[in-house]
């Protein structure tokens, strides 16, 4: 009984194969020609169906649905900017260039990514201007923070070898490796490596971000925005701003532990000590 009900699967499988010949226009004995010219058929069939069609789009047809969506669509700009426009208030005057900075014993470097193992433009000019203030006895200590998540990425390292390539002292630089975004960047400098007083260093249209995160963080900061040319990445960054001021005013408002806070580290005494020698 098991062997016959096993056959009589296997022949049940066979009709419906046979069925599906038979719907595609397959069935039967077909040479190499014939099979093509079947397939052929069928998808000018595929290509003359009638698909149905997407509904569109539709704009309100009445007066008042046109102002009501126009309404809508500057309220949702008017929120968007909102966290953007307080940012820059709250930093006020404590932006300004290297030559204007004040003396502070930190600088604080957010990284910006990496390209082949080096720091992307954007990132090497931030890393510049640090290294400017440090020549030029406005800090004494570097501090990089960065995304060290993966073993192949490893931001906090290249911006040290960075760095050291521009005459500032490895010993004078300091590495955070879980600085996974700037409210993290900020909350750690704080609480993990006891800075209180720092020159932030970024973009112009990150630094205001950077400055109220930190101030909100506990560290009195004044930010260095580096200039760059209007081009495309730098277009980007500006828009990607408004979105990130969104997260950054609820992490200024409920201010939530980093994604890894750790224990206290002592690198930057360390370094400040070192120097004092």
């Amino acid at each position: 009984m098991r062997g016959k009900a096993g056959r009589t699967g296997e022949a049940g499988e066979i009709d419906e194969t046979g069925e599906r010949r038979k719907a595609l226009g397959l069935s039967g004995r077909l040479g190499l020609s014939g099979l093509l010219a079947r397939l052929g058929l069928l998808a000018r069939r595929l290509k003359e169906t009638r698909w149905p069609a997407r509904p569109a789009l539709r704009l309100p047809r009445t007066r008042r649905g046109r102002r009501r969506l126009v309404q809508g669509l500057m309220a949702a700009c008017v929120l968007a900017l909102v966290p953007a426009t307080w940012m820059r208030l709250e930093a006020g005057d404590r932006v300004g260039t290297t030559a204007e900075a004040p003396a502070r014993e930190v600088a604080v470097v957010f990284g910006a990514g990496l390209w082949k193992g080096r720091p992307t433009p954007y990132l090497a000019h931030r890393l510049d201007a640090a290294a400017e203030l440090y020549r030029t006895g406005k800090v004494k200590v570097v501090l990089v923070t960065g995304d060290n998540s993966r073993v192949e990425y490893d931001e906090p390292d290249a911006m040290r070898t960075y760095l050291t390539g521009r005459g500032v002292p490895d010993e004078r630089i300091v590495s955070d490796y879980a600085g996974f975004d700037s409210w993290d960047s900020c909350v750690r400098a704080k609480k993990i490596f006891g800075v209180d007083r720092a020159v932030l260093v970024s973009q112009g249209f990150h630094i205001h971000r950077a400055v109220t995160l930190c101030r909100s963080a506990g560290i009195d900061a004044y930010g260095v925005g580096v200039d760059e040319p209007r081009d495309s990445v730098w277009y980007y960054g500006g828009v990607r701003e408004l979105a990130a001021s969104g997260k950054a005013a609820l992490d200024a408002l409920f201010r939530p532990d980093p994604r890894f806070l750790g224990p206290r580290e002592p690198g930057v005494a360390e370094a400040l000590a070192a120097g004092a020698r």
